[in-house]
């Protein structure tokens, strides 16, 4: 018998090698990754305790001194005002220091349905008027409540100022300090006059400059309405 021929063997495999760690050189020309800038959080910082102390109690006062049942008027109430003169008088006044925001020169002493009207002008008539000279800031208050005939002529009929249904307007403050009084700077074509015709339609009466020489230096805005529509001259 012819012997077997020996079993061939695998060829040998080199020897494994360690793994050597990949170093990246330090150099000065490595480009470092891109700056993303700051991360902004998309959810509002929670406000301080004290930050918010101050805005409640800001906001009690500011309700505080509402009246008329508008936050936006601030005042107080005073009630019935009597009056000897038959006519004279307000039933339920309020003496009103501002309105939207604006204060007034003095307090007004008026009822509630003159008080609104007022607002309702600053906010959709006035305001908008002055929009490209600056926020009105104040009102110049000529006359609110005063029991006497129209004009102060004797004999007239009672001024609607009797009743605490007008309030006279001679100038407007704007927040920069400016002053414009109907006196010397109404126009027709400057916020004066805007503010005017704004008026026509929100009161029942607007009167001043050219309507007669008893309004030459303020608009008188009363809340009387008339047979046909409002009287505007």
């Amino acid at each position: 018998m012819r012997p077997e021929p020996p079993a061939q063997q695998p060829p040998a495999q080199p020897a494994a090698q360690p793994l050597e760690p990949r170093v990246v050189p330090d150099s000065d020309h490595s480009v470092p990754p891109p700056d993303r800038g700051p991360t902004v959080s998309r959810r509002p910082e929670p406000r301080s305790g004290a930050l918010e102390r101050r805005a409640d109690s800001a906001e009690r006062l500011r309700r505080k001194g509402a009246v008329c049942g508008d936050i936006d008027i601030q005042g107080d109430v005073v009630g019935r005002v009597p009056s000897e003169v038959q006519g004279c008088g307000i039933k339920e006044a309020v003496r009103i220091r501002s309105v939207a925001g604006v204060t007034l020169s003095h307090t007004a002493l008026l009822n509630c349905e003159t008080a609104k009207a007022l607002k309702t002008w600053v906010v959709k008539g006035v305001q908008p008027a002055f929009r490209g000279q600056g926020k009105v800031a104040q009102l110049q208050v000529a006359a609110s409540y005063s029991c006497r005939p129209r004009n102060n002529v004797r004999g007239a009929k009672l001024s609607e100022h009797g009743k605490g249904n007008a309030i006279d307007i001679s100038a407007f403050i704007l927040s920069s300090g400016k002053e414009m009084s109907v006196l010397s700077s109404y126009a027709r074509n400057n916020p004066l006059g805007a503010s005017r015709r704004a008026a026509c339609g929100i009161f029942g009466t607007v009167l001043g400059p050219g309507s007669d020489r008893y309004h030459s230096n303020h608009f008188h805005l009363d809340v009387a309405r008339h047979r046909g529509g409002p009287y505007c001259h």
